[in-house]
């Protein structure tokens, strides 16, 4: 196997299994060259801790990619987590401009809101942003949530097959080659993920387990990225990012002291075996 360079943008929580804490570790158990590019340091996480630190590195950036152009250092593919400015945003799409090699993969989880609702400090004029950048990717992962306020749809807490398609086909009319729609679920007991993909769609269902934890959204999106630059189709890289995501929850599920992230460490073995 070539090696391949990955090169991952998002924030560093120090505490709390989430982002390039989680982002990093895992793309490189899957035998891939990982580099990151920090977009914000932060103690912990936001998710139930009652207070955090927040160092904002968006003036760091530019000057790192600057050198990486001055180096000729370049990637196979270039996957971007939580970002927390439209400048951010900017500094990401001229990255994929000047640091991607021939066939690089870019890959967005645009993670702006979940539930129905946008994420703390997030306002409409950053979601015009982050649909710029959906529409620069090739892959784009998001839940309904962002799908809908990307599309512009209606948000649905229930939903048919029939919005979902809708909802795809309006995210791939953007430009991204590929759709991956998480957290898609027709009934209580089970959830899933939808590929759109050349004007087709497809399920991977599994079952629903009853506690939800905070990065699994960041777990999927790593372990996806990993799978893909691995060489496997993106319906199975997202199958098998659904299956460790899954096996991380129920590492952690018996544990309720363990309530800020998922034990992914434990697990990975389970994922570089699906890799093969």
């Amino acid at each position: 196997m070539n090696n391949k360079r990955v090169l991952t943008i998002q924030d560093i929580s120090c505490v709390g299994q989430c982002s390039l804490t989680v982002a990093l570790p895992i793309i490189s158990a899957c035998g891939l060259e990982t580099v990151i590019l920090p977009s914000a340091v932060l103690s912990n996480h936001t998710g139930g801790f009652k207070s955090w630190t927040f160092r904002d590195l968006t003036d760091d950036m530019p000057g790192i990619e600057q050198k990486w152009i001055e180096e000729g250092i370049q990637f196979d593919a270039i996957y971007t987590g939580y970002l927390g400015s439209a400048r951010q945003i900017d500094i990401v799409k001229h990255i994929f401009e000047t640091c991607s090699k021939p066939g690089c993969a870019h890959i967005v989880d645009p993670a702006m809101a979940d539930n129905g609702k946008l994420y703390y400090g997030f306002d409409i004029d950053f979601v015009r942003e982050m649909t710029k950048l959906c529409a620069a990717a090739d892959y784009i992962l998001p839940n309904v949530t962002e799908g809908s306020l990307i599309t512009g749809m209606e948000y649905r807490e229930t939903y048919d097959e029939a919005y979902v398609k809708e909802l795809a086909e309006k995210l791939a009319a953007l430009g991204p080659h590929t759709v991956i729609l998480t957290g898609i679920s027709y009934e209580p007991s089970t959830t899933g993920v939808v590929v759109y993909e050349n004007g087709k769609m497809a399920y991977y269902q599994h079952h629903r387990l009853p506690k939800g934890s905070h990065g699994t959204g960041d777990v999927y999106a790593s372990s996806f990225t990993g799978a893909l630059v691995r060489g496997f189709s993106a319906y199975d890289a997202a199958r098998i990012a659904a299956d460790y995501t899954v096996k991380c929850i129920e590492n952690t599920a018996d544990d309720p002291d363990h309530w800020y992230g998922v034990k992914f460490e434990a697990v990975l073995p389970e994922l570089i075996k699906s890799l093969g």
